[in-house]
């Protein structure tokens, strides 16, 4: 074999090496970009938001039927997923979020935040886009407290606390909270009732009780100092549901249709959905 023909086998020996080596690190990067390691408290819902894919997309992406997901599993995204730009002056809300917690965050008032917006009331969406007022600083991890978020009676509270004991009196604080959130979710969404004892006492079709202590009569036990903290947090915009419009406990409940539901957090004994 000649010198030349030789450099040649040689160098095409080494773009072929050269080729995969890039093809390699290629998929790996690929590999990165498009798969999420699912995180304690993680939902289908949650990370569909956080990529901005569809719930049914991240189904599908990875042959899933139902929505359950456990810590540890590897879920690939969606090549069409984009993460969100960072917030600069305009902030975009996400699930779970308030005026009172944006506004905390980036440390302004709600009515700056209010007036920035041009809005006369509370109600936010995720998806919407907000201009935050100028000479402003995230703060990082907002600890909530007083707030105007909603003006409510001292008898709601109170019932608020009663319904917060009776189903969640064993939870975690976090969790009373979330319940507490979940039925305030419901007072803002359309689909419910427009105040806490309509929400509360609601009854489907004269037989379907929204929520069994109402049924069985424990909504009447005297709220603990515990769930009267937790009503009283939730007022103050604090939502650690994520969002949820309803919650159950697997261990307790066969109905199919809650189990369907998009999953937005679990705390103690609760699944939050939407």
């Amino acid at each position: 074999m000649s010198r030349k023909l030789h450099r040649i086998n040689i160098k095409a020996t080494a773009s072929m090496v050269v080729a995969a080596l890039v093809a390699v690190i290629a998929a790996c990067a690929a590999s990165a970009a498009t798969s999420y390691t699912v995180k304690t408290g993680d939902s289908l819902f949650l990370i569909a938001n956080r990529f901005g894919v569809t719930v049914s997309a991240l189904r599908s992406a990875n042959g899933l039927s139902h929505d359950w997901i456990y810590p540890g599993d590897t879920l690939r995204i969606p090549t069409s997923a984009t993460t969100p730009a960072p917030s600069g002056s305009t902030y975009t809300v996400k699930t779970g979020d308030s005026l009172f917690l944006i506004a905390n965050r980036f440390g302004v008032t709600v009515g700056a935040l209010r007036s920035a917006n041009g809005l006369s009331h509370d109600w936010i969406y995720p998806g919407e886009v907000l201009r935050i007022p100028r000479g402003t600083q995230p703060r990082p991890s907002p600890t909530p407290s007083r707030s105007d978020y909603g003006s409510w009676s001292s008898s709601d509270l109170s019932l608020l606390a009663r319904l917060v004991t009776a189903e969640a009196g064993g939870e975690p604080y976090e969790g009373q909270v979330a319940v507490a959130a979940t039925v305030l979710n419901r007072v803002l969404s359309r689909a419910y009732p427009d105040t806490i004892p309509g929400v509360i006492y609601q009854v489907v079709d004269g037989r379907y009780y929204q929520f069994s202590p109402v049924l069985d009569g424990r909504i009447n036990t005297n709220p603990s100092s515990s769930a009267l903290r937790a009503a009283q947090a939730a007022v103050d915009g604090w939502d650690p549901s994520y969002g949820a419009l309803g919650f159950y406990n697997p261990v307790k409940t066969a109905n199919y249709w809650v189990q369907l539901r998009p999953v937005t957090r679990v705390i103690g004994g609760h699944v939050f959905f939407k």
